[in-house]
């Protein structure tokens, strides 16, 4: 577990109810699953500048790519604070932090931010722990 776990979990509920929008990363304004990930990656001491981007069609390594390259860890067994990629369809990236209980992500079909289990019908991609900061 991420010795930030506990501060991450609490940053990103706090975002629950921000509206959804596509490239987000305003708390309270409209925040996109990517958005709230970086919210996570904040509390866990990281800072991470990302250009625009897209999560489907042929972005899966590059995706893969930048986790790995902002220090996270592959993990089998995710924990509160940790990130998941998820396949809520073919050819489709969609971001989530495991908060107890379910996941806390950008739901662009609720058009907001939310908190509760994870839709049985998408796929874990990958499980990510972010890096210790000293």
């Amino acid at each position: 577990m991420h010795p930030h776990s506990a501060a991450i979990v609490a940053a990103v509920r706090a975002c629950c109810g921000t509206r959804f929008r596509a490239q987000g990363r305003l708390p309270g304004v409209g925040l996109d699953c990517v958005g709230v990930a970086l919210i996570a990656a904040a509390e866990a001491g990281l800072t991470v500048d990302l250009p625009p981007y897209a999560l489907g069609s042929d972005h899966e390594v590059r995706l893969d790519a930048i986790i790995r390259g902002i220090g996270c860890i592959a993990v089998v067994d995710p924990h509160p604070g940790d990130l998941l990629v998820l396949a809520p369809g073919p050819r489709r990236r969609h971001l989530a932090i495991v908060v107890p209980g379910g996941i806390v992500h950008a739901h662009a079909g609720l058009g907001r931010v939310v908190e509760g289990p994870c839709d049985p019908a998408w796929a874990v991609v990958a499980m990510w722990r972010f890096p210790e900061q000293e």
